[in-house]
């Protein structure tokens, strides 16, 4: 006679079954629980045996539920999730003074973390960490508390839009001093290196040098000569150490702006596509650290666009009509 409280199978073969119903294979689900195929094919067949009725039928080439399987696999994605979202709880109460943001890098490095250290003065008891990546994270899965995904479309209903984003040409103020290779207007770059993001795939077209370049009607241009980076923030240090011309991100360079590291020479501006959004995960949404952090980022956000459209740029006399 069973003592147990409840007569349930083992959990390991229900998350076997769970991943041979998405992947309806036996060797695709091994390889995502990290067993073998056999492996797989004993956890089905103890269960079946468990049940006392068949879940799969094996055919040449492929997996295919029974009446019983698919009256399992109904119950199994919601028993899981479940456990899942309470296992998820209680290690995030066991580390609640831990707050996880993840975000681009270029992000991180240009807006994020030269602010953090006001927030971290006022907040010593929490651990910040900044997990930067150039890909999105399954917020619950990582036990990430706050995403800042930069994006064209939020689906999620969740996301709060933290800011957009302007485009125009940034340089170091020395470049402006050579009154052999002026940069009064956007043609005179011909006379100077351009400093490009290296994006092979394409993803981000408004931060590519021809793209600009057609905005304000230079189809045909040709630079003293170009040299690319594969990181943002390295075209940054590129542009602050003089070594040329590159296209500038509000609000991400404002306070580089701000400071004199960098000018910008010319009015035209374009607004990109996409906009920064601020996503938490739901198992920490009503966290009071998260919320309060959320605010922060807000604030500084609120901050940035009530100025960001008034980004410095280089003031001149009109003394020549090369001026536009």
């Amino acid at each position: 006679m069973r003592n147990r409280p409840y007569d349930v199978p083992p959990l390991d073969l229900i998350e076997g079954f769970e991943a041979a119903t998405r992947n309806l294979s036996f060797t695709r689900a091994g390889a995502e629980l990290n067993l073998t195929q056999s492996a797989v094919s004993r956890q089905i067949k103890a269960l079946e045996e468990w049940l006392g009725a068949p879940l799969f039928e094996r055919r040449p080439r492929a997996l295919v539920l029974t009446r019983d399987g698919e009256t399992l696999h109904k119950a199994v994605p919601g028993i899981l999730r479940a456990v899942e979202d309470v296992a998820h709880k209680i290690r995030y109460e066991q580390q609640a003074r831990t707050l996880t943001v993840t975000t681009t890098a270029s992000f991180a490095s240009l807006w994020l973390i030269p602010r953090l250290p006001g927030y971290t003065r006022e907040h010593p008891e929490l651990d910040v960490r900044i997990s930067a990546a150039n890909k999105f994270m399954d917020l619950e899965r990582s036990n990430v508390e706050i995403a800042i995904r930069h994006t064209s479309v939020m689906p999620d209903g969740a996301a709060r839009k933290l800011f957009e984003e302007e485009v125009f040409p940034v340089c170091a103020p020395q470049l402006l001093s050579d009154p052999d290779k002026p940069i009064a207007m956007p043609s005179d770059l011909h006379h100077h290196v351009l400093l490009h993001y290296d994006d092979p795939a394409n993803r981000i077209a408004w931060l590519d040098w021809p793209t600009w370049l057609e905005s304000v009607g230079l189809n045909d241009f040709k630079a003293a000569g170009s040299v690319r980076f594969n990181q943002y923030e390295q075209v940054v240090v590129a542009a602050a150490s003089g070594q040329g011309v590159a296209l500038g991100r509000s609000p991400l360079l404002k306070q580089m702006l701000q400071d004199g590291r960098l000018v910008a020479p010319f009015s035209d501006k374009s607004v990109a596509p996409r906009a920064y959004f601020v996503l938490t995960s739901r198992m920490a949404e009503n966290n009071p650290e998260v919320i309060e952090f959320v605010d922060w980022l807000f604030r500084e956000a609120g901050q940035e666009t009530r100025s960001h459209r008034r980004v410095p740029t280089v003031r001149r006399a009109k003394p020549s009509a090369r001026n536009p």
